[in-house]
């Protein structure tokens, strides 16, 4: 395995939400929007969902083209196959 694919075990991965920074983007983007205390947790949670579903969409499109290497295209199509399939309530 090459060098630069590797993780080195000294690194500490974050695994805390970055709640400060949502909460600050939430006011100055919409100042009148009131959110539930974990409100921010919710919005952050959806992101990280929407974003496994387009990896996951991206890397099929990838595999069904025969192609090892995720490019732009296999993730446009996925982005417009999740636009379509995701459910507003």
């Amino acid at each position: 395995m090459a060098l630069s694919t590797t993780v080195s075990q000294r690194k500490q991965i974050k695994r805390k939400a970055p709640r400060g920074f949502l909460k600050r983007v939430f006011k100055r983007q919409k100042p009148h929007l009131r959110l539930e205390k974990s409100g921010d947790l919710l919005v952050h949670l959806s992101c990280l969902l929407f974003v496994h579903r387009l990896a996951e969409e991206s890397r099929t499109n990838a595999c069904e083209n025969k192609c090892r290497i995720i490019n732009r295209e296999h993730i446009l199509a996925a982005a417009k196959k999740l636009a379509t399939t995701v459910d507003w309530r």
